[in-house]
């Protein structure tokens, strides 16, 4: 009987681990460590921090999934990685700690055949002072990065409205804490949301609401921006977003590395070097992701933390991680198959894996401080990520070491993307867009480095039910209720 690790819980974690169960069957172990009692649908948090959904909308319970899918369940944290085993054995291992199941503290070595390291980011809040201390949220601003941040942003945002309807004046920053975060699309979701129920709720002239970002201009998402076909016309995703913004009237800021929270205030550097100041009653900073800190040790306990993970802590998969100009970057350059190169019984997927450089044009301010988005790898892409990592382990165990490896390379995949702009059924809008390949190739696709043809969106109505369906049946999915399999990642 072979072994699995999955390392993590969220969407790739859990993807991975749900299919290898059910691919495995009874004749080997799938085994989950998640320090989380409970499985989130990250991308609502947004609804929930504006009080349009409840924590329990949002999340489940892990253990009685994983008991129904015959999946071992441990809710701990993962500390260290022994790929070589240690002086007294010869079996791989990692060491966890418990958070829960009535072992909290508790430390334990689980013994693997293979591992997929699924452990998604730390939240580095502790990068900006005053943001916050290591992975834990200041007492400054909000954040929607977990389904409490977002109960706490929701309480926060109705003092908010109290103070409106008592015609006092607030102020909304919203944005990115960092110049080197990602994820400004969960930001953007949230402060339109934010602006829709002021609007729903008669007080959208008593709030000034503005968005503060690392982007270089707005519509960048990180990928360095696209053009897509809206309306048959093909639209670069900087126009699309101008007009979006300017209909809502929120002003921006772009080009913005935060450098420091106050209360109240934050601090910023622009691309141009200049530096200034930004007010608010009100804030949701986005904070920059780094690797959850996982150490490596080799057979005689020698720290190998640097051979296994790059320097931000993701893990290094079958990247090219030479480093070289931004006009010499390739679609190749990205990995396939997520397996560790030193380890070959490892593997990374979602946020995990260490990208091979950004996907964005890397800049900086004259002062040497980068300010650029850092790709992002949520969603769509990792759950797709996911079950090719699981894929090819099944074949791995089952087939033996010479089975082919499954792909899904970000510059060969597309990805679907639903940006909620307000909730409502008779009111509500998204911008519902996908993207093709999510890292551009401007190999094949000259001067865009995407196809058009399959890269279009719309704004409206319909975006949003599609959203709010999208909300029920990934949670179906996730709760492995009948026909699971069937729903695309």
């Amino acid at each position: 009987m072979a072994r699995l690790v999955v390392l993590g819980g969220g969407v790739a974690g859990h993807t991975a681990a749900t299919f290898a169960a059910r691919w495995l069957g009874s004749a080997h172990e799938v085994v989950v460590v998640t320090p989380n009692a409970k499985w989130n649908w990250i991308p609502s948090n947004i609804w929930v921090g504006v009080g349009e959904m409840t924590k329990d909308d949002v999340t489940f319970e892990l253990a009685p999934v994983y008991a129904k899918a015959g999946i071992t369940y441990k809710q701990a944290k993962a500390v260290s990685i022994n790929p070589e085993g240690s002086e007294s054995t010869d079996k791989p291992f990692v060491t966890v700690e418990y958070t829960g199941q009535d072992k909290e503290g508790q430390s334990e070595n689980v013994e693997y055949d293979y591992l997929i390291n699924a452990t998604g980011p730390k939240l580095n809040f502790g990068a900006t002072p005053g943001l916050g201390e290591g992975s834990q949220l200041g007492e400054h601003t909000v954040s929607v990065c977990t389904a409490d941040h977002a109960v706490h942003a929701s309480e926060e945002f109705e003092k908010c409205i109290e103070k409106m309807k008592k015609g006092e004046r607030q102020k909304f920053l919203i944005g990115t804490g960092h110049g080197m975060c990602t994820c400004q699309g969960a930001a953007f979701e949230y402060m339109f949301n934010v602006e829709h129920e002021l609007r729903k709720a008669g007080l959208r002239d008593m709030a000034d609401i503005k968005w503060i970002s690392n982007e270089s201009f707005l519509g960048d998402f990180g990928m360095g921006g696209l053009h897509m076909k809206v309306g048959g016309y093909v639209v670069s995703s900087k126009l699309f977003a101008e007009s979006l913004y300017a209909e809502r009237n929120v002003d921006w800021i772009v080009g913005a590395h935060v450098s420091k929270v106050e209360k109240g205030k934050v601090e910023y550097e622009l691309l141009d070097g200049s530096k200034g100041e930004e007010t608010f009653d009100f804030s949701m900073l986005i904070p920059p992701f780094a690797g959850v800190g996982l150490k490596a040790y080799n057979k005689v306990g020698e720290d190998i933390t640097a051979t296994v993970f790059a320097p931000n802590g993701f893990m290094k998969v079958d990247a090219d991680y030479t480093a070289k100009p931004y006009a010499e970057w390739t679609a190749s350059d990205w990995p396939r198959t997520y397996q560790n190169p030193t380890y070959r019984n490892m593997f990374a997927a979602g946020i995990a894996f260490a990208p091979p450089h950004l996907i964005s044009e890397p800049m900086s301010s004259p002062n040497g401080t980068p300010i650029n988005p850092t790709p992002p790898r949520t969603g769509m892409p990792s759950g797709i990520i996911g079950k090719a990592v699981a894929h090819s382990v099944c074949d791995l165990i089952t087939k033996g070491e010479g089975a082919h490896l499954h792909e899904a390379s970000m510059a060969e995949m597309g990805a679907a993307c639903v940006a909620s702009a307000g909730k409502g059924w008779f009111d509500g809008q998204a911008a519902a867009m996908t993207v093709y390949p999510v890292v551009p190739d401007f190999e094949k696709y000259p001067g865009t480095g995407r196809d058009t043809d399959h890269t279009f969106g719309e704004i409206g109505l319909a975006g949003h039910w599609i959203k709010h369906i999208l909300h029920y049946m990934f949670i179906y999915k996730a709760k492995l209720k009948p026909g699971w399999t069937l729903i695309p990642e």
